[in-house]
């Protein structure tokens, strides 16, 4: 480990670990997860890797640090102070956007899983829209490139002569953009929209293979530049200069929380898969077919059977969240509920006794509050048996991810809200779960 400290939640920590070659550090990540929940067991402790698993307090991601390096240690995505060191890092740093913009779509399906859904879009989470965020000064650059013209707006005749005189990009000129999905971070970029619970295999894999094939994208656009006669480093840079201006919806430096940045980005033709089964539509798709194809990763039979296998985990994980919900409803909470609203029925019933129903205004609106939530939760159980059972009637996989999605979460989720305004109420006596206070302030 390199570091670790507190984050934002109670007992909620974020490590970072030293990097090392992919495939190893994918590994190492899962090793760590399954290492910290069986060593937290042994102390009767649990390690939470949900991505929200408290409603109202903040959740948990990973931020997948990547860059290139080339076999004998150098950095590709590390900027330099002089002309040909920069241009190897604009390359690759401009075909990594380029790629990004390509294949946006694939890269927000390979982070769609039931967990991620409560997460991303959240405060303190990127949203759903890819988008990519380089800091000020390499958004001029790249803009002076595209122009072709240098800061003072005057026209540069050799696209080479942009970078002869650029400022020091050693030093991390990023703000540490902290809603953006994907960033760049002085040296590498971050992709910081992958769950906590997630395998980082999958969204690592499609990185390296959208980057595979735009290098190859590249190369064969800068050899027919050469192959005209141009210089290799000119023909370099006029390529780099189409793939900015084509690629420079992608880029985003404001607010990605914002109903702006969405309104926005839709008039740039980004789009927008909040849920699940949305965002997996897209393996389906040509796109996906030709990047898992021609990179060799998956054919494509085997990406339908990965589609599915995803939308069936998808579905699973709202099954078993939606039984578990219900059968703890019925047998834990709704008996703890009925006892504390007879105990509030006989206390007015005393009071109206002796006379002093008037005295009795707060019994009255606790039960009127708990009477309330009762039929909230009575009516959100029927809604959701409804869409449950119809959810396994569909004809389809995706007809029953959508139906999971869009009928029954959202009953779960006005259960869920019943309940928890029940137990602000309801004395600890007769509560037979844990609250949120004894959760995250361990009593």
């Amino acid at each position: 480990m390199r570091t670790r400290h507190n984050e934002v939640a109670p007992a909620q920590y974020e490590i970072a670990p030293i990097y090392e070659e992919i495939n190893v550090a994918v590994d190492h990540n899962q090793l760590l997860m399954d290492l910290m929940d069986r060593v937290a067991r042994r102390h009767k402790l649990r390690v939470l890797l949900h991505e929200k698993p408290f409603a109202g307090v903040n959740g948990s991601g990973k931020h997948n640090n990547w860059s290139m390096g080339t076999n004998t240690g150098v950095n590709l995505l590390s900027p330099g102070k002089n002309p040909g060191t920069n241009l190897r890092f604009l390359t690759f740093f401009v075909n990594t956007i380029a790629a990004v913009h390509k294949y946006a779509d694939v890269l927000r399906a390979s982070i769609a899983h039931a967990g991620n859904d409560h997460r991303l879009g959240a405060n303190e989470a990127p949203p759903a829209i890819i988008s990519v965020f380089i800091g000020e000064a390499l958004t001029n650059l790249l803009d002076q490139i595209a122009k072709g013209k240098n800061q003072d707006g005057k026209e540069v005749k050799r696209a080479l002569d942009l970078i002869a005189k650029l400022p020091n990009l050693e030093l991390d000129n990023t703000d540490r953009n902290r809603t953006s999905p994907f960033a760049f971070t002085g040296n590498k970029f971050e992709i910081r929209a992958v769950g906590s619970s997630q395998n980082c295999a999958g969204p690592m894999a499609v990185m390296n293979s959208m980057m595979g094939l735009q290098l190859t994208e590249f190369k064969a656009d800068v050899d027919k530049l050469i192959a005209k006669g141009e210089e290799k480093d000119e023909a370099i840079l006029l390529v780099l200069k189409s793939y900015i201006r084509r690629s420079k919806a992608i880029l985003f430096e404001g607010n990605n929380y914002s109903d702006e940045w969405k309104e926005e980005a839709a008039r740039r033709g980004l789009n927008n898969f909040p849920t699940t089964p949305e965002a997996l539509d897209v393996l389906g798709n040509k796109q996906a077919q030709e990047l898992y194809g021609k990179s060799g990763v998956m054919t494509k039979v085997e990406l339908e059977a990965y589609h599915s296998v995803q939308l069936h985990s998808y579905i699973t994980k709202l099954d078993i969240e939606a039984k578990s919900l219900e059968e703890m409803v019925q047998s834990l909470v709704m008996p703890a509920v009925l006892r504390y609203q007879k105990e509030l029925a006989e206390n007015i019933a005393a009071m109206r006794a002796i006379d002093m129903l008037s005295s009795a205004k707060l019994q009255i609106e606790l039960i009127k509050r708990v009477n309330t939530n009762v039929e909230a939760i009575h009516a959100g159980m029927n809604s959701l048996h409804e869409a449950y059972e119809k959810a396994h009637h569909a004809d389809s996989l995706r007809a029953e991810a959508d139906i999971f999605c869009h009928a029954v979460r959202p009953q779960m989720e006005a259960i869920r809200a019943a309940v928890d305004d029940l137990a602000a109420i309801v004395d600890d006596e007769y509560w037979p779960l844990v609250k949120y206070r004894e959760l995250l302030f361990v009593r």
